[in-house]
């Protein structure tokens, strides 16, 4: 699994507060085998200096890279800015203010999950952890997660699969309504 997280520009306040979370957050993504990395339009000497204030502030080492994004190509690869995008001289962070999205990637190297915030709004990594959590139950168990879920909690049977083999693979389930069942959540 992989989580890239993009920011306009370094030395952001906002995105300071992120890059830190993400610092602190370590032990959770290894926990779940998951590699972050993150993408700024600076180069990486500015990447360098950033790394110094974003330690300081989560008061945690920074273990994970930075993408020096200058050519905006990933950026613009992943939809965050239009093809015909540059950046100019003397540029501020509103010039790519798009870039502020969370790319999460399965093992499969297919997009699972996107999320782009506004620079105002950080943003909130128990739900990226949550998120990465369902995708993870759903993907290696077939199931789904209902609204709020949290692991521990039941997950959904999916309506493709019939309640015979609901019965073989998850035991005792719950109906609320024919498309709608719940069971224990695979451990």
């Amino acid at each position: 699994w992989a989580i890239l997280f993009s920011h306009p520009k370094d030395f952001t306040p906002v995105c300071t507060t992120e890059f830190s979370a993400v610092a602190q957050l370590s032990d959770e993504w290894a926990k779940r085998g998951t590699k972050v990395i993150g993408v700024s339009v600076d180069g990486v000497e500015d990447h360098k200096k950033w790394k110094g204030d974003i330690e300081t502030y989560g008061k945690a080492a920074a273990g994970f890279p930075i993408i020096a994004d200058e050519g905006l190509a990933v950026s613009k690869a992943f939809d965050m800015l239009p093809a015909e995008a540059y950046m100019p001289d003397g540029r501020t962070p509103a010039h790519s203010a798009t870039v502020r999205s969370v790319f999460i990637i399965g093992p499969d190297k297919q997009l699972k999950l996107s999320m782009t915030y506004p620079m105002s709004v950080g943003r909130n990594f128990a739900e990226i952890l949550r998120a990465l959590d369902g995708l993870q139950m759903s993907t290696s168990n077939g199931v789904a997660t209902p609204a709020n879920w949290v692991p521990g909690e039941d997950v959904i049977i999916p309506p493709n699969v019939s309640n015979e083999d609901a019965k073989a693979k998850f035991g005792e389930f719950e109906t609320i309504f024919p498309y709608l069942r719940k069971t224990k959540a695979p451990s």
